[in-house]
């Protein structure tokens, strides 16, 4: 027998039986006809079909602006479904349709409602102190236009934020703690969304634990972001498992007793890298998450979904690696714990069982003056799939001798390739220029790129090159120069 799930789209409660892997978009479009949700790439890079997705936490809503062609229908139960149809107001426009408008901020108008989703998720939802352009430009940055230049969509923001700034006449709102509430008070959000929590809080939780069936599913799913890409079209005709039913198995905790952060299975790239611990360890963690993936993206792609799609250019995968992460896998009975670094076996495989789930990751807190570094090169600066990525953890004493170089390289052989040979012989040595250029030497020694359409094996290895040089003068500059490592 089907299982029911239950959860509120736009203003209205919804049972369904229908297919747990079936893709919200398509039911959105397909089942219940609500078609300004777009069908485009349906691989999570246009945002055309952009929605919220809004979850019961401690008593409120957390929504998050999703592409809706990655998510599966199973995981909605308990949840708040939003489509372009959900904020639209009885009478008039709502503040990001009227700008929009008054602005032209649309011509084919086929990603406007992706946009004018994204943008009211901004005005929502933030954390920010105050409302920004670069705000806005980050809610949108997973939504893609080809008619309008952006121009217009800039200037649309522009008249929000000073709509929502502090000498505008929506500074009250913005300043709210509870700003929903707020903006369906002001009449500038539909009145509903004020009362999903009691909504969402009256739908009993499903009862079952995350290894019930697992040896029967087809697929396990959390994130989508590779497997419906890959699979999409099999996965509503197979047996699935939706991970993102237990949250229990998200978040991270750090364990001073044991001396390291826990990060659940299920933690997005978007919650590891906005967490406060992280942000420590890595000052410039937001600009990586610009390199790796858009807003839509990074709040569904998951640490775990990453590692075990297993490609050799996974950004997050190399800078766990570089991290000295263990992996920690259940089968319902039993622990099991792996070191990342011995993880993976060849091309797409590794050690794990067939019916095993991955539930934790541990990584080690560093030791203090531990630094972290990332490094991509794509065909686009952002968003794209990695030619080369790089990571390191690296510790430098005060007399400049090096005690710790955790190096690792995607894209230059067939797994995320750690430099165990390389990190050997820089333990121990000084930090100057003769020592740089002899790992690099051993460096790729144990690199095998290969070419592809993403450039000829000579290119991955030259920029894989530049990159591990940069982790160093990037996180050493008073110890190594670029230039006078180049003049040499």
């Amino acid at each position: 027998m089907a299982e029911t799930v239950t959860f509120w789209l736009n203003d209205r409660r919804v049972e369904t039986d229908e297919h747990p892997g079936l893709l919200v978009l398509d039911y959105l479009r397909k089942k219940r006809f609500l078609t300004g949700t777009k069908e485009g790439c349906k691989e999570g890079d246009c945002g055309a079909c952009t929605i919220l997705i809004g979850e019961l936490r401690n008593g409120k809503v957390v929504y998050k602006p999703t592409t809706s062609c990655l998510v599966p229908l199973g995981e909605m139960h308990r949840r708040h479904v939003v489509s372009i149809e959900g904020l639209n107001l009885d009478d008039e426009l709502n503040p990001v349709q009227r700008t929009m408008t008054d602005r032209m901020g649309t011509q084919c108008g086929f990603c406007t409602p992706g946009f004018i989703v994204s943008m009211c998720w901004y005005l929502m939802a933030s954390g920010d102190d105050q409302p920004t352009l670069e705000g806005f430009q980050r809610a949108f940055s997973g939504n893609l236009c080809r008619c309008t230049g952006y121009a217009s969509i800039n200037r649309a923001s522009t008249d929000l934020v000073g709509l929502f700034s502090p000498d505008g006449p929506h500074a009250d709102i913005w300043d709210a703690d509870d700003r929903i509430r707020a903006l369906c008070d002001a009449g500038l959000l539909p009145t509903y969304f004020a009362q999903i929590p009691d909504r969402l809080a009256a739908i009993e939780p499903l009862d079952e634990d995350p290894h019930d069936g697992a040896d029967l599913a087809d697929y396990f799913v959390a994130g989508g972001t590779d497997l419906y890409v890959q699979q999409g079209e099999d996965i509503p005709r197979t047996t699935v498992k939706v991970l993102n039913r237990h949250p229990e198995m998200g978040g991270i905790e750090r364990d001073d007793e044991k001396g390291l952060f826990r990060i659940g299975a299920l933690t997005t790239f978007e919650e590891f890298g906005q967490h406060p611990e992280i942000q420590a360890l890595m000052p410039r963690m937001d600009h990586y998450l610009y390199l790796i993936a858009s807003l839509q993206l990074r709040v569904r792609a998951t640490l775990s979904g990453n590692i075990l799609n297993a490609s050799p250019i996974g950004d997050m995968t190399n800078l766990l690696l570089a991290m000295d992460t263990t992996l920690v896998f259940h089968d319902g009975t039993t622990r099991r714990e792996v070191k990342m670094k011995k993880f993976f076996e060849g091309y797409k495989t590794y050690d794990k069982k067939p019916t095993e789930i991955m539930t934790e990751l541990l990584i080690p807190i560093p030791e203090k003056g531990t630094k972290f570094h990332f490094e991509k090169v794509s065909k686009r600066e952002a968003l794209d799939i990695a030619t080369v990525n790089s990571a390191a953890k690296l510790r430098v004493d005060d007399d400049g001798i090096i005690h710790t170089a955790s190096l690792t390289v995607g894209g230059v052989a067939a797994t995320p390739l750690w430099l165990e040979r390389t990190q050997n012989y820089l333990e121990g040595k000084p930090l100057d220029i003769t020592t740089l250029r002899r790992a690099l030497t051993i460096a790729h020694t144990e690199m095998s790129p290969i070419s592809d359409v993403r450039g000829s094996a000579d290119y991955k290895r030259l920029l894989a090159h530049q990159l591990l040089t940069a982790h160093f003068t990037e996180l050493y500059p008073d110890r190594i120069s670029f230039d006078a490592l180049m003049a040499g």
